[in-house]
């Protein structure tokens, strides 16, 4: 516990030095994808891996079953242009669903959404789009489109 306690606090921090960084150079610092496993595992409780797992982020145990799950995060400022992407999904490893986890400006958790692998397959591989064929990327719209809701802050 202490040790979550601390990474929390450190997450609290770099979360700070992002806002600044961005304030001044208008550009990301890049921390995005670990906020959003965290705030991930805090909100859900799913368990997070080690570092460099291939294919999957986090465990989640419920009583009939364990899903892996790869989590995807997007910081959505005001006024951000529609479009916006998640980071590529990797359909050759083994991941059971993706959660997308959306930040706002202070890279605090506004909701997290979840599509199954057959939705995420299904998209990725429709006719069109080179982003979404080549790069295995799905704007945020069309993620939320395919998924569910998984939590929402009040």
């Amino acid at each position: 516990m202490a040790e979550n306690t601390r990474i929390m606090e450190i997450l609290g921090e770099a979360k700070k030095l992002a806002q600044e960084y961005y304030a001044l150079t208008g550009k990301p610092l890049g921390i995005t994808g670990e906020v959003a496993e965290y705030e991930a595992a805090r909100i859900l409780a799913v368990e997070l891996t080690s570092a460099r797992n291939e294919g999957y982020d986090a465990i989640e145990h419920s009583d009939k079953s364990v899903r892996h799950l790869q989590i995807k995060g997007r910081c959505l400022l005001p006024n951000c242009k529609p479009g916006q992407r998640l980071g590529a999904i990797d359909v050759t490893k083994h991941w059971d669903a993706v959660l997308l986890v959306l930040l706002d400006e202070n890279f605090d958790a506004t909701a997290i959404h979840e599509a199954e692998r057959a939705a995420v397959l299904a998209a990725l591989s429709a006719p069109g789009s080179k982003a979404r064929n080549k790069r295995g990327q799905l704007g945020v719209n069309k993620f939320k489109a395919i998924g569910k809701l998984r939590w929402r802050r009040a």
